[in-house]
């Protein structure tokens, strides 16, 4: 009986042409939890309300009815639309960090496209810079992080794409290394540093076992000079072994 009252109260507050008490009840089911009914509401009145003690609240619980209920990019229209709207308003660093945050939550894994996880980062970044003493600021730099690292795990995917395909219609080894160091470049502090280098020490051994007679020599010499590179900077590697192996091969080569 309460659910079939509650409907009905529902279905009267969609007819009814009083904003005043429609902006009541869809306040109402949001706290409820009900972010369907309170977005559905909402999105009806917040035009209406504008200019009103009633209006900029409207327009952020409209936001935070998408946003709660998993609609990120909705919501993320209504929080810019807000902040736009409303530069000075009560809501308006809530509305920074949660057009940004939303994207967060619905970043894909790394081998999907990553759109969403541009648009967070550009988003959260502008929050920082805008309020950089927030309480949501960690929130906002551990995303932006784990982001970031997403990303370039992306490209490590990608730079090993490039190695796995070898000579295929061409010269991947080189195509893996200018990916890798391009992913370097972009992400100095990334995690997965090392697996870049490590991959463009691999990428270079095989271009110069490939390589022509007359050419040969330079490129093994440009493999030791990585692989001393690539030690210094993790002398204490996983990848000891193989890095090794490559060393040997490469000086019996210089050295004949």
């Amino acid at each position: 009986m309460a659910l079939l009252a509650s409907c009905t109260e529902y279905t009267k507050v969609l007819k009814s042409r009083d904003v005043d008490y429609k902006f009541d009840y869809a306040k109402r089911a949001y706290e409820e939890k009900k972010y369907v009914q309170a977005s559905t509401i909402l999105g009806e009145i917040y035009t209406p309300l504008r200019g009103t003690s009633k209006g900029e609240e409207a327009l952020y619980l409209l936001a935070m009815s998408y946003y709660e209920n998993q609609d990120y990019e909705n919501s993320n229209l209504y929080f810019k639309t807000y902040y736009q709207r409303y530069p000075k308003g009560k809501f308006a660093e809530l509305s920074h960090f949660y057009s940004g945050y939303g994207f967060y939550k619905d970043s894909p894994d790394a081998q999907l496209d990553q759109t969403y996880t541009i648009k967070a980062i550009e988003e959260l970044k502008n929050f920082l810079e805008k309020y950089p003493k927030s309480e949501k600021i960690k929130e906002a730099q551990d995303a932006i992080f784990e982001m970031q690292d997403k990303l370039t795990l992306k490209e490590l995917q990608n730079a090993q794409l490039y190695y796995n395909l070898g000579n295929f219609m061409g010269n991947n080894y080189e195509s893996a290394v200018i990916v890798s160091r391009n992913a370097l470049k972009d992400y100095p502090y990334s995690k997965y540093k090392e697996d870049f280098e490590f991959l463009i020490l691999k990428s270079k051994f095989q271009m110069a076992k490939n390589s022509v007679d007359e050419k040969m020599a330079e490129r093994y010499n440009d493999v030791i000079d990585e692989y001393y590179a690539f030690v210094n900077n993790y002398p204490e590697t996983k990848h000891s072994k193989e890095a090794e192996t490559i060393l040997k091969i490469a000086q019996s080569h210089v050295n004949k």
